[in-house]
């Protein structure tokens, strides 16, 4: 399990004068939750500095309310459905996803594969919405999960737009990364490197780095003196996403992105 570097909310930074330890573990616990997909006892222990029988019953008391669940005969924790169903309530009401549903339609049809809007959360990405290709054979949608960033194209695409020291500070540690199959980027080393390339084509692919037999294509969607808000991937089986297909899919998506953060940057302007 990477370091965890959570030690406070995202609010004003100010911690209340008269906290309540046990509401605040639990909050910590959740945020643990937001960037590893399953935590175990001893994470939570070790990362709360309790001891494991009062980690053991905050997670109890958490999965009673369906925040987080224990996966069937294992020692694990996962993201329950009431803190999915909540984390997917926000995202319904985000003006990205609003914009991108239409363009995420008009890609689905163009190529006939699954198409997803995607947003990076540290080291990981979040996947925001989905339209999925009409084909038999084809993508899910992965709508609410959180997948490792080195192992997506569209997390790839985003962390190219950080500077190579943001990175790095990401990730720090020994410098390894997560592995989801046995393509995946495993050094911080050659994540940089393949990072440099993203940088200099203007998009990413995942070939199978994420899950045996996909192959994605990504494209950051940019605004102006920001950072980037999102981006545009297209995935499909290994078998219908060659090279040339590759570049065809590359070339729309920026161009769609383009369009998108167009769109995105007037609604910003009327409200300002």
């Amino acid at each position: 399990m990477q370091k965890d570097n959570l030690q406070a909310g995202s609010g004003d930074g100010k911690r209340p004068t008269y906290p309540i330890a046990s509401v605040d573990n639990a909050l910590r616990l959740l945020l643990l939750l937001r960037d590893h997909q399953e935590i175990r006892l001893s994470d939570a222990s070790r990362h709360l500095h309790v001891a494991h029988s009062t980690a053991h019953r905050l997670l109890a008391m958490l999965a009673y309310h369906d925040f987080v669940r224990q996966e069937p005969g294992q020692r694990t924790y996962v993201a329950g459905p009431a803190l999915l169903e909540i984390g997917l309530a926000a995202v319904r009401k985000m003006d990205v996803r609003h914009h991108a549903r239409p363009v995420l339609e008009e890609l689905a049809n163009t190529f006939g594969e699954t198409s997803h809007v995607v947003r990076l959360e540290g080291s990981h990405v979040r996947y925001l919405d989905a339209v999925e290709s009409a084909r038999a054979l084809r993508v899910t949608a992965r709508t609410g999960m959180v997948l490792p960033a080195s192992c997506t194209a569209s997390g790839k695409v985003l962390l190219a737009q950080l500077r190579p020291e943001e990175v790095t500070a990401l990730y720090g540690g020994d410098g390894t990364l997560p592995v989801a199959t046995h393509r995946s980027i495993t050094s911080l080393d050659d994540l940089v490197k393949e990072l440099e390339r993203i940088r200099r084509r203007g998009h990413a692919v995942n070939d199978q780095e994420s899950e045996d037999g996909v192959v994605s294509v990504a494209v950051a969607v940019q605004s102006p003196g920001t950072p980037a808000l999102c981006a545009l991937t297209v995935s499909a089986p290994a078998s219908r996403m060659r090279a040339p297909r590759i570049n065809e899919i590359a070339r729309e998506l920026r161009q769609t992105a383009e369009a998108l953060s167009q769109v995105i940057a007037g609604q910003q302007a009327r409200r300002s």
